[in-house]
């Protein structure tokens, strides 16, 4: 296990926790009388917590740790390196070496012409910024204001200025927390404690087939939602809107792949209306799917890219927006600027781990690793099919979702009231004791994500599949009698 550093001389962790940090997306009251679970340390794919208790992190994090948790030494020593050489400065008109490189790196492993690399803090930064960077690209190319050195009040063809601003993106995707990721979130859960939100965004169905029609083929679904998606464009006016966003894998809802030529279309409707389709890979990239990024296994040619989580493995808060020549060409004006910037965006430390993170993964072959074993790690949680609780399980490379289900003939979902006692009344509670972590999540219809770190193995499947097993065989028996 990797060691850390001594607490603060005398601290009760468990008491400071409970009375001065405020945990996200988190239900304060769980913890009012229990204790919260404070995890020291970590090697691979394992936790242990404060009191020695040790877990099988079968959610990387937040689908986040694609190297595992055992190359803290080696990162550290990279990020000591920077700190004694250069410990911070900005990239507003300045660079410095490791922003430089970062940027030459990613943009090398990221498909097609995108080449061009903005650095931000985190996923919602990063999705934040590149919805203002679309709207902004059209102000620019089309010099409407907003482009630096149209003086306010210069007379622009009436009915044109300022017009794209709208975006769409799919019903229960997340997309991050600040306003404007807010505002492209299809969670109502999560938009509706803050609205009104930043206008407008329009939400279109998203590619989930488990409830659809048994008789509709692959090619029907990916005609549906197609059409759906030009309609919406065609309601809202085309000449409004500046994005399309979404996830080559949509998270939330329970690892949602596209079907046969979805992508394919999305981009082709994109180009006909043009419109910027933006890939939100802040999940998807850097190996957990098997590919650097989601967007070169599913060929959706992006102008635009989010990325965080593995661009560093969490072992560092840095994301970026990754955006295409075409793009970024209308901002090579001499009068030309992309007004947005982040005090951390390339923090010469948080590049230096990035860049220890690619070195990683490329001299231990993690995403080829992803590829090799995807099957086996597939095939292993299929044996989950088996329980009358579980009806599909779904996903790509290391991100997958089991949902559950009431009849799996009917395919009958939970009710509210179920899926409050089944989530967090039982599966939450009873896995951590088992000594299993991954997510249970009802934004959408019920299901266990998981998305364990790239270096897992048969062992950590069987792992897996086991406690989940045992456990959800527990949720059944105790759901016939309630």
């Amino acid at each position: 296990m990797t060691s850390t550093a001594p607490s603060v001389s005398g601290l009760d962790l468990q008491r400071a926790a409970r009375e001065h940090l405020w945990m996200h997306f988190t239900r304060m009251s769980s913890y009012a009388s229990a204790d919260v679970p404070i995890i020291v340390r970590g090697d691979g794919c394992y936790l242990e917590d404060s009191n020695g208790k040790r877990y099988l992190d079968a959610l990387a994090g937040l689908f986040s740790v694609n190297i595992g948790y055992g190359y803290g030494e080696e990162v550290g020593q990279a990020a000591l390196e920077q700190m004694r050489e250069l410990p911070f400065y900005t990239t507003w008109s300045y660079a410095h070496p490791r922003a430089v490189e970062l940027a030459a790196e990613v943009a090398s492993l990221a498909p097609g012409d995108l080449n061009r690399v903005f650095f931000v803090s985190g996923g919602s930064e990063a999705v934040e910024s590149a919805w203002k960077l679309a709207r902004q690209y059209y102000q620019v190319r089309e010099g409407h204001p907003g482009k630096a050195g149209i003086e306010p009040g210069t007379r622009v063809e009436p009915g044109r200025a300022g017009r794209r601003y709208k975006a769409i993106a799919r019903r229960l995707a997340y997309h991050g927390t600040t306003m404007g990721a807010l505002s492209l979130n299809g969670v109502p859960a999560i938009r509706q404690p803050f609205e009104p939100l930043v206008p407008e965004v329009r939400h279109v169905r998203n590619t989930n087939r488990y409830h659809r029609p048994p008789e509709e083929t692959e090619e029907q679904f990916t005609a549906l939602l197609l059409e759906e998606l030009e309609h919406t464009i065609q309601a809202i006016g085309p000449e409004t809107v500046c994005l399309v966003h979404m996830e080559p894998v949509q998270s939330t809802g329970g690892c949602l792949t596209p079907p046969a030529g979805y992508f394919q279309g999305v981009r082709e409707i994109c180009d006909r209306y043009d419109i910027l389709l933006s890939a939100d890979e802040v999940i998807c990239a850097f190996g957990r799917l098997g590919y650097w990024f989601g967007s070169e296994r599913y060929d959706i040619r992006p102008d635009l890219m989010t990325c965080a989580k593995g661009l560093s493995s969490s072992y560092a808060s840095i994301g970026a927006v990754i955006a295409t020549d075409r793009v970024f060409e209308p901002f090579l004006s001499s009068s030309s600027m992309f007004s947005h910037g982040i005090t951390f965006g390339g923090h010469p430390v948080m590049c230096a781990i990035a860049l220890k993170n690619i070195e990683i993964m490329k001299r231990e072959r993690m995403i080829e690793g992803v590829r090799e074993h995807e099957d086996a790690f597939r095939s292993t949680l299929e044996q989950l099919l088996d329980l009358p609780i579980v009806g599909d399980v779904r996903g790509a490379g290391f991100f997958y979702s089991v949902e559950l289900v009431k009849d799996k003939e009917t395919r009958e979902t939970f009710s509210a009231d179920e899926c409050e006692w089944l989530l967090r009344g039982f599966l939450s509670r009873r896995l951590l004791e088992c000594g299993l972590i991954c997510r249970a999540d009802d934004r959408g219809d019920p299901v266990i994500q998981l998305s364990p770190p790239l270096v897992a193995r048969q062992g950590e499947f069987d792992e897996i599949v086991r406690i989940l097993g045992d456990v959800l065989t527990e949720a059944w028996a105790e759901l016939r009698r309630r």
